[in-house]
């Protein structure tokens, strides 16, 4: 696609690149050579790095969650229905959401900003000289590794946020704790939780395919990486929440009823 065509129709050409990109992953995911080393590595960055932010953002957001249900439903005598109101809303929204546009934030802008500076480095040329492919040294173990820290951060951010919203039940609202995990128990089933997950992946995928695909096309040396991490950044969000719509869409009429 020329220069010119590609500036006129951004849309399609971000379209047509992105399933060439996920077509080639597909088809080098099962080639040899396995770059294992390079999935773990990426699963330190991406994980590991990442579990405080992901904890603080659980604990604020379940506080906050019981705090804003608590004192609305307190009007109307719904006090009680806190805990299975809130614990419903964290595992089937809020934590996947919330945690994948944090780390759509926070790796995918890192991902992109790495790539493209091995693009304008011309580094993804050396590695096509060594005849290796960059789908397969880049970008398959960023891919994979979002894929699997995702929803790992979730799981602990799903965590973190009942009990925060747990502990604010007990001090602000006047719920035991005896009480509010009899009724998240009572509530939750394992659908909520897998469905949750199962979300995330789909949101890693939309972010690690975004940030290495711009990476991959970005131009204009050290100002074109500043605009690649803004453009994956939006994107990745936007591409996260309409996804999430549909996904809920599907679960609403395939399993939670």
């Amino acid at each position: 696609m020329s220069k010119e065509t590609t500036e006129r129709y951004p849309l399609i050409h971000f379209a047509g690149g992105f399933y060439a990109l996920t077509r080639e992953v597909f088809q080098e995911l099962f080639r040899r050579p396995y770059y294992f080393r390079l999935i773990l590595d990426q699963v330190f960055m991406i994980g590991v790095k990442s579990f405080l932010l992901v904890c603080v953002t659980g604990l604020a957001t379940g506080s906050v969650m019981a705090l804003q249900f608590g004192f609305g439903l307190a009007k109307f005598g719904g006090t009680l229905y806190v805990p299975k109101i809130t614990s419903l809303s964290i595992l089937r929204e809020m934590g996947p959401v919330f945690t994948s546009l944090l780390v759509a934030g926070r790796i995918g802008s890192g991902i992109a900003a790495e790539v493209a500076s091995m693009k304008v480095t011309q580094q993804i040329d050396a590695i096509r000289a060594l005849g290796t492919s960059p789908v397969k040294r880049i970008v398959i173990p960023r891919l994979l590794a979002c894929m699997i820290a995702l929803p790992v951060l979730t799981l602990f951010a799903d965590y973190i946020g009942l009990w925060g919203a747990m502990i604010i039940c007990k001090t602000e609202l006047g719920i035991g704790q005896s009480f509010f995990l009899a009724k998240t128990l009572e509530t939750v089933q394992a659908a909520d939780l897998f469905t949750g997950m199962l979300k995330t992946i789909v949101f890693a995928f939309f972010i690690g395919i975004t940030a290495c695909w711009k990476g991959f096309n970005t131009e204009g040396g050290t100002e074109g990486v500043g605009d690649t991490t803004t453009w994956v950044v939006v994107t990745s969000s936007i591409f996260i929440l309409v996804s999430d719509f549909f996904l809920t869409k599907f679960f609403i009429l395939t399993v939670y009823t």
